[in-house]
């Protein structure tokens, strides 16, 4: 396999004057910093729409594109927006995501959008609705919730339209109709948008490696139209969640409240779910990182109303008859296993067995010499980063007293601004087949993306406007080059 590098960057940390990245000019202008760094791969976070605390790993649907990331521009170029429209949008700040304004105003101008579509497009959004099964209950589930002022679908009054019968799900989409259109047109406008993009990045070169989330959320259009999937009661309501044990990011444990998969179920028609939700992320990305990889081989299991994650216990999860499935069915696309975390032996073994790269992140390597993360200890077959969205930026990055002599020593570093340079080449000049920094790090912006943990304040990092220059790019092109992880410019 070739040397390649990348560079982590969520859609939403893109500079723009909408207060939130997108899809347009700014997605291009990045593939195009991108290109002239010598860069392979763009790596996103999740792209659906943002559920609880805005997070992406918390979406209302696996399969749905967020609306946030919908391009004014583009729409405006279609006639559905004014120039008008469009100036009066809040900018923000530039430095952080107002979800709250940005949310409002996308609502606001979506329906003026969708209100001005013509025959044309809302044919070609219920065509594009008609090849593709998740989009009828997302919309549907949608229009529910909105209707409902945002109760959980669990918490929705009518119980037939909670419980999918037939005869709730027809009269509802009478009801709804109009609501639904909308939806499906958001969606459409998101899909069109989006291979446009990707087109671009690809004929630049450049490649997304997009994220899969190992759980969805208990309130999203996933759980209630296939709820089957899940462990549920009869009302809808899980008796154990998902979450992680105690580890390097809390003492107690994070205790994430997904549903947990019902692997029976799911085993016995071939894991069918899975193949339709990887099917869908494969016509957005060109490579996936799978989430959590490691609750594949064995999960944390949390009774429900527990206070924290400390209270869980192991089981036995679906292993290699899930990923098997997924790496035969989907054999041009390239997965990436997020083991990270609290691993066993039957994690590693799954690895082995798999033959999926396995992720190392240098601000975990520095405790000693055996250290697998380290880079004369790392392995062809994996991508290494200097760290993750839930890491700090090596500019704010605090290592224990101990980590922090070791890493000068190994590093050669005696300032700060040498640390980061010095943990950037080391990462590209390892032996991994891949290396990944997050922006924040060639920047040398302390902002961080994500603090495990904590329910405030997170998702909201932006890079702001003019930052990724053509001097940083020549910059890290250089640096790439020399490592011997992209080829020279023509010319």
């Amino acid at each position: 396999m070739a040397r390649t590098s990348g560079i982590l960057l969520p859609v939403f940390s893109l500079p723009s004057p909408y207060g939130v990245g997108s899809l347009g000019k700014s997605a291009r202008d990045f593939v195009d910093f991108l290109r002239r760094a010598g860069q392979t791969w763009w790596q996103i976070l999740p792209v659906g729409p943002a559920g609880n605390g805005d997070s992406p790993y918390q979406s209302v649907s696996t399969h749905a594109g967020n609306p946030a990331f919908l391009d004014l521009d583009l729409l405006a170029e279609e006639g559905l927006l004014t120039a008008e429209e469009l100036a009066a949008v809040p900018a923000g700040d530039g430095r952080a995501v107002d979800y709250p304004a940005v949310n409002a105003a996308r609502e606001r101008l979506l329906r003026l959008a969708f209100s001005r579509a013509d025959a044309h497009s809302r044919d070609e959004a219920a065509a594009f609705a008609r090849d593709r099964r998740w989009l009828a209950d997302y919309a549907l589930y949608q229009a529910a919730k909105d209707y409902f002022g945002g109760l959980a679908w669990y918490d929705w009054p009518d119980e037939g339209l909670r419980r999918r019968q037939p005869e709730a799900l027809e009269r509802w989409g009478r009801t709804l109709e109009r609501e639904t259109a909308y939806q499906t047109f958001v969606q459409y406008q998101f899909q069109k948008q989006w291979t446009a993009m990707r087109q671009y990045a690809n004929g630049q070169g450049v490649k997304i490696l997009g994220d899969l989330p190992i759980y969805v959320s208990l309130d999203s259009a996933d759980v209630w139209a296939e709820r089957e999937q899940f462990l549920l009661d009869g009302e809808g309501r899980p008796a154990a969640v998902a979450g992680v044990p105690p580890d390097y990011f809390s003492a107690d444990g994070q205790l994430w409240g997904n549903p947990l998969y019902d692997w029976d179920r799911m085993r016995a028609d071939g894991f069918g779910w899975w193949i339709r939700r990887v099917e869908r992320a494969g016509e957005l990305f060109d490579a996936i990182r799978i989430d959590h990889f490691r609750a594949l081989a064995s999960y944390w299991a949390v009774p429900a109303g527990a206070e924290t994650a400390k209270e869980g216990r192991w089981q036995t999860g679906p292993g290699m008859a899930l990923v098997g499935v997924l790496t035969s069915w989907f054999p041009h696309l390239r997965f990436v296993a997020e083991d990270l975390g609290v691993l066993t032996p039957d994690v590693e073994e799954l690895l082995r067995a798999s033959g999926l790269p396995g992720m190392k992140v240098l601000e975990f390597a520095f405790s000693g010499p055996d250290n697998g993360y380290l880079p004369h200890n790392c392995v062809k077959n994996c991508v290494l980063y200097t760290g993750t969205h839930d890491n700090a930026p090596i500019a704010s990055w605090e290592p224990s007293a101990a980590e922090a002599a070791y890493a000068a020593r190994y590093l050669d570093a005696k300032t700060p601004e040498e640390l980061r340079r010095r943990m950037l080449l080391a990462g590209q000049t390892s032996v991994a087949d891949t290396f990944i920094a997050q922006m924040q790090d060639y920047l040398g912006d302390p902002g961080r993306t994500n603090v495990p943990g904590t329910a405030a304040g997170n998702w909201r990092w932006r890079m702001t406007s003019g930052a990724a220059s053509d001097a940083l790019a020549d910059e890290i092109y250089q640096l790439t080059l020399d490592a011997g992880r992209c080829p020279p410019r023509n010319g």
